[in-house]
This record gives structure tokens, sequence and C-alpha cells, in this order.
């Protein structure tokens, strides 16, 4: 049995520190001989902004021809799918929300088109992770970008208790997640603990 692991670094910066955040569950994971894992750089996977155009509302696909061409399919295969990305100006920074948006081909099948997204046999079976970072110290700093996340993940058929966080804040200078003293450990677990619950999901 191969596990599907789908991951997208959100970042307008290369490596910075919540892809080092998704790496560190990526690893986690990977240690796994049955995971599979894939990760896309958002800003450099040719995913462009909604057009609003509501087409996919008649097409039941976006009429875009980018990179969600190949994400598309890859959204709907994966058993587990992880969302890393930093917080700007109070707000999920815009690769990431670039992309939630264009999720919207997946809301019009489900809701206006009344299509299912995924088989009915693989509902409950999927997960979902955001991975954080902020350089602010307020404990309110994520509070803008939760409800874009479950958005990401519901219309995508990935339940708001099925969806897991892992958000370190007062981490601003590229590298600063490195020394924070718990954010390589939780992470670790995080992938572990994923990689545990979807096994028994997938063979109940």
């Amino acid at each position: 049995m191969t596990i599907k692991v789908l991951a997208f670094a959100g970042s307008p910066r290369r490596h910075g520190n919540s892809e080092m955040l998704l790496d560190w569950v990526l690893a986690s994971m990977a240690e796994d001989p049955e995971v599979s894992v894939e990760k896309a750089a958002l800003t450099e996977a040719n995913i462009n902004i909604c057009r609003g155009c509501n087409a996919c509302e008649k097409l039941n696909k976006c009429i875009q021809r980018d990179g969600m061409d190949i994400y598309h399919d890859k959204i709907i295969d994966a058993d587990i799918i992880l969302l890393s990305a930093p917080i700007y100006c109070m707000g999920i920074a815009a690769p990431a929300k670039a992309l939630i948006d264009r999720m919207q081909v997946f809301r019009s099948r489900k809701y206006v088109l009344r299509l299912p997204v995924i088989p009915p046999e693989r509902k409950g079976k999927r997960l979902g992770a955001f991975l954080a970072s902020a350089g602010q110290d307020w404990p309110h700093v994520f509070d803008a970008a939760i409800p874009s996340v479950k958005c990401f993940y519901h219309v995508i058929d990935i339940r708001d208790a099925d969806i897991s966080y892992l958000m370190i804040n007062h981490v601003d200078e590229k590298g600063a997640i490195g020394t924070h003293p718990t954010a390589q450990a939780d992470a670790v677990q995080l992938g572990k603990t994923m990689i545990a619950e979807i096994r028994k999901r997938l063979a109940a």
C-alpha cells in the first residue's frame, strides 16, 4: 500500500521558516518506505490567480491552462495534503492564497454541479495539515489565515476534524525557526502521527 503525500510550500521566500517546518514533517513521513512524497513550491508551480469568471460552474473545469493542469488530479489522488505558508500582514501569504482561490473549480463541482470531488469510498480517509510561521509574537497572528485554510480543505473533501495545525510565531529572520525549542520535534511527531492515522484509515 502506497500512501500518497502532496505538499505545497506556499511562501514567496524559498527555504524559509514555513518551508523548513514543512520539510521536517515530510522527512519524518518519508522514513516510512510505503510513503510517496511530492512537494511543490508555489513560487515555481505556475499557478495563476483565479479570474472569478465562474466558467467552472458550467464547464466543470478551469478555463486557464497553467500549473493547475498538473496539480488538479494530484490533489484528488493524494491521501495527505499539506500546505505551508508564512503570515504576511496578518493574512496567509499570496502564493498560498492563490492556490486556495483556484480551488473554486472544486467548489463549483461540489456545490453548483453537485458532482463528487473524490469517490464516495474515500470520504473520511484523507488528512490535511497547515504549517505556518509568523514574525509577530501575538497569539492571534494566525487567526485570519485559518478560515481560508479550512475552505481549502473543505472543498476538496477533507473535513475540519481531519486538519492538523502546526503554527510557530515569533520567527522572522530566514532560518530562525531552526533555533525554536520545539518546532522541529513537533514537526517530526506530526509527520509520524499523520502517517499512523492514515494507514489505519486506508486499511479500514
